[in-house]
């Protein structure tokens, strides 16, 4: 029993690694501008120490954000994170919706049925309808070696249903 319990302690070297890398997180977190800070999930007095970290210089800088650390290991860190890479990658995100909606509209010209039943219920504005007709329309201006016009107005209807549902904006065509 007492190896497994030596097995789960950490280190010493393991314990300072966590800590510098908490500090090095409040660090990146007083850069921040205040508009950014205020869209991460802090509680208010984690918000308020880094606001006060901002005036300090040299040494009570230090203290503050050693301080800082210590107050991090309260807060989520993951939701962070995460609310950090999301606001360092904003266009990256938006890359990553546009493939989606692209992904989302060849797979319904090729005939995905199933995929069109996911949207339905992810989207309560999806008119099934309206989506069928322009795929059959994009299909045959395939055919007929035209421009493909309601392809490209099945993607932007695609596009303003996943705007519309509060998902992350896409970036144009």
């Amino acid at each position: 029993m007492p190896d497994t319990e030596e097995n789960e302690r950490k280190s010493k070297s393991q314990i300072k690694r966590e800590f510098l890398a908490l500090r090095d997180l409040g660090r990146e977190l007083v850069e921040l501008p205040d508009k950014a800070l205020y869209q991460l999930p802090l509680s208010e007095s984690f918000r308020v120490a880094i606001l006060a970290t901002r005036q300090l210089k040299m040494e009570a800088l230090r203290r503050q954000l050693k301080h800082i650390g210590k107050l991090l290991r309260d807060e989520d860190i993951d939701a962070i994170q995460i609310a950090l890479e999301t606001l360092r990658q904003p266009h990256g995100m938006k890359i990553k919706a546009f493939h989606e909606v692209e992904s989302w509209r060849d797979a319904l010209l090729a005939g995905d049925d199933k995929l069109l039943e996911e949207l339905c219920e992810r989207f309560t504005k999806l008119d099934r309808q309206h989506i069928r007709q322009l795929v059959r329309n994009a299909k045959k201006e395939q055919l007929g070696n035209k421009p493909p016009k309601s392809a490209r107005v099945l993607f932007r209807h695609l596009k303003e249903l996943m705007s519309d549902a509060g998902e992350i904006n896409v970036v144009n065509e």
